[in-house]
């Protein structure tokens, strides 16, 4: 009992600091900025072109920018790599979707940045960019050439119709208007970590507060009320979806320190060989991180000793794939799309760790 009570007040003071430090400008503003991207963008225009006849550059290209505006888990993320798959979308495409959402979105990427530092988010966006377009050329090379029964098109759609098609404008990712409330949202996210890196945390909190509220009035004078209310419901989802698993992430962070034994990270984890990045690319590739919860957890083992190298593969590989995504990619794209998916992440999420941690960092 007494190691239980030592193991929970482990938990509970992790989880405090990240409550205190962490949420109000932070997790808020993230939040807020995810519910923003999917209320505000149009997703037609942002996935019209990710089809095979599209080509290689601008179909990847897309597909891996756009992935970094969904902040999904391994697990969630699949339903839209799925639907834009069976949609029309090249089977290279959809698996850059898979792997770029969960192991480089915005809302981890901004959470990276104010946890590990500015290095370590740049680092992490090289390689996730790096890892997506070998990931799309190595499904492209092995299954590109299947032929899929996709949805039959209406004769009479647009598509079909050259002179319409030719006349039609392409419609605006976003309005001007909806740019500026999210570029305000940014602005509250980043100017509390970026403005204030010493002091006292009530400095963040009043940053953080004068650039919300200049987002606040922006928002009720220039979006509709209609458009308000579905950002705020879009946000909930984040929250409600996101928050609880964040929550019981760090919880477990903070057991996890008091008792995996320093030594054994500084031995197995501490250096940049290969043998190191694989071993953090297999804890990655088994377990399940929910988006934004690998930063802390990779935090704390850097605390303990953990090289470069390895932790940016962990940070990668861990919210990228995982034992419960294998199951669901085999069940919605077949075993042998995820027999060659899944090796291929681990063997790249080992290169990744050992060149960037012997020779960028």
């Amino acid at each position: 009992m007494e190691l239980l009570g030592k193991l929970f007040l482990s938990g509970w003071a992790s989880l405090e600091y990240y409550i205190l430090e962490h949420t109000l400008t932070c997790l808020v503003p993230a939040f807020f900025l995810a519910g923003a991207m999917v209320t505000f963008t149009n997703r037609e225009a942002i996935l019209e072109t990710l089809g095979e006849q599209a080509g290689i550059i601008k179909s990847f290209s897309l597909a891996a920018a756009a992935s970094f505006l969904v902040a999904a888990c391994s697990c969630t993320v699949i339903p839209v790599a799925a639907g834009l798959y069976f949609a029309g979308a090249g089977v290279g495409v959809a698996f850059i979707i898979l792997w770029v959402a969960p192991a480089a979105n915005i809302l981890a990427l901004v959470y990276t940045g104010t946890i590990l530092g500015a290095e370590m988010v740049t680092m992490r966006i090289i390689a996730a960019l790096m890892v997506a377009f070998l990931v799309g050329l190595v499904m492209r090379a092995a299954f590109g050439h299947e032929q899929r029964d996709l949805p039959a098109q209406d004769p009479a759609g647009p598509e079909n119709d050259q002179t319409h098609s030719q006349n039609k404008p392409r419609p605006a990712i976003i309005s001007r208007v909806d740019f500026g409330l999210i570029a305000l949202v940014l602005i509250s996210l980043l100017a509390p970590n970026y403005l204030v890196r010493e002091g006292p945390y009530l400095a963040k909190v009043l940053v953080w507060g004068a650039a919300t509220l200049i987002a606040v009035i922006y928002a009720l004078s220039m979006i509709e009320r209609s458009q308000l209310m579905h950002w705020v419901r879009e946000t909930w989802w984040f929250v409600r979806i996101i928050f609880p698993l964040l929550l019981a992430g760090v919880f477990l962070v903070g057991i996890i320190q008091a008792v995996l034994p320093e030594q054994w990270v500084q031995e197995w984890l501490g250096s940049n060989t290969l043998l190191a990045s694989f071993l953090a690319t297999l804890i990655g590739a088994v377990s399940y991180f929910a988006t934004m919860t690998e930063a802390p957890f990779v935090d704390a083992l850097m605390g303990m000793g953990m090289g470069n190298g390895p932790a940016l593969t962990l940070l990668l590989v861990g919210p990228g794939i995982s034992l419960p995504n294998w199951l669901a990619i085999a069940r919605i794209f077949g075993i042998k799309k995820t027999l060659v998916y899944v090796p291929t992440i681990i063997v790249l999420g080992t290169l990744i760790g050992w060149f960037f941690g012997n020779f960028l960092f």
